[in-house]
């Protein structure tokens, strides 16, 4: 059976305490051992946690933590994705402030108040001046990737606190929203398909 996964890349403390919030809201999972600054856990060991959750959709975390290039974060990503028994419904590629300027293409960004945006966005989820990409250190390799749809968006959790478990992380729990509907998660009476 193949698992239906949602591939983030940001592993740090508030990405780990949003996603596992925003996951529970959809009936999800977040495999809590994919948290770490670098990725610590290789692809195939992910592999095995995915396979053994048992409710999709299934989240997990990864972070190159400013690595140059395909660190271990991208390297654990690429194989997760690239999985006979995985299929990726979409990526939440998250900005950085990164000084080495990797950058990949976002189908849509979403700013810190929610707004849609052809533009990217920075790491306090403002709108930048690039159309339709966004900087960050563990997006590297996406536009490798075949998946459906990748959404930019600021930093997980953060954002100057519009994006807070507090007040409900409405920012990336919108940006997941889009990525169920738009990957083809739900039938058409908004129930998820089988």
């Amino acid at each position: 059976m193949r698992r239906r996964v949602i591939l983030v890349t940001d592993g740090d403390e508030y990405a780990l305490r949003t996603i596992e919030y925003v996951a529970k809201e959809f009936g999800g999972r977040c495999i809590s051992a994919s948290q770490s600054n670098p990725t610590r856990l290789t692809g195939e060991q992910l592999v095995q946690l995915i396979l053994q959750t048992p409710h999709d959709p299934v989240f997990i975390l990864f972070d190159d933590s400013g690595y140059i290039g395909e660190g271990p974060g991208e390297q654990a990503l690429q194989y997760v994705a690239n999985h006979a028994q995985i299929d990726v419904l979409g990526v939440l590629a998250v900005a950085s402030n990164t000084h080495h300027h990797e950058w990949t293409r976002v189908d849509v960004s979403i700013d810190r108040n929610g707004h849609l945006t052809e533009y990217g966005v920075d790491k306090s989820g403002l709108a930048d001046v690039e159309l339709g990409r966004i900087n960050g250190d563990t997006v590297y390799c996406l536009d490798k990737l075949n998946v459906p749809i990748i959404i930019g968006i600021g930093d997980i959790g953060k954002m100057y606190g519009n994006d807070d478990v507090k007040r409900g992380s409405p920012i990336t729990k919108q940006a997941i929203e889009l990525i169920l509907e738009r990957s083809g998660y739900y039938d058409d009476n908004g129930e998820a398909k089988c």
